[in-house]
């Protein structure tokens, strides 16, 4: 599976990713981000990449609308990842949104979910 969702607790929600997604993916990711979007207002995300190979061109046009749609509606995003590419992916990210975005290679998960949940620095 390529996609596997949870809600951490009220406002944190925890995406594991892997392989490369679909549209139909991405459709899952978004309903249960908007579903905490809607009880909870702002959202920390922590996007979890374990042999991630990125996004269809239809899963790739979901996530061009849901950063325009809920550009103001994330508070803290931890990435988590493995490769050269997934830091730089978030590098590249970090302009385009309000959120506080921070990059995590693997070995730093415990510290990615301190900083999403406590607001502590690096």
């Amino acid at each position: 599976m390529p996609i596997r969702i949870e809600e951490e607790d009220s406002a944190f929600l925890h995406a594991h990713v892997s392989g490369k997604l679909v549209k139909a993916d991405y459709e899952e990711f978004v309903s249960a981000f908007e579903r905490l979007a809607r009880r909870q207002g702002k959202v920390r995300v922590l996007f979890e990449m374990t042999d991630f190979h990125g996004w269809d061109a239809g899963a790739a046009w979901e996530d061009l609308k849901f950063g325009i749609e809920h550009l103001a509606d994330i508070e803290r995003l931890a990435m988590i990842g493995e490769t050269r590419w997934q830091k730089g992916m978030a590098l590249f990210c970090k302009p385009f949104i309000r959120a506080e975005l921070r990059y995590f290679d693997h070995g730093a998960a415990a510290e990615a979910r301190g900083w999403l949940t406590g607001g502590g620095g690096r």
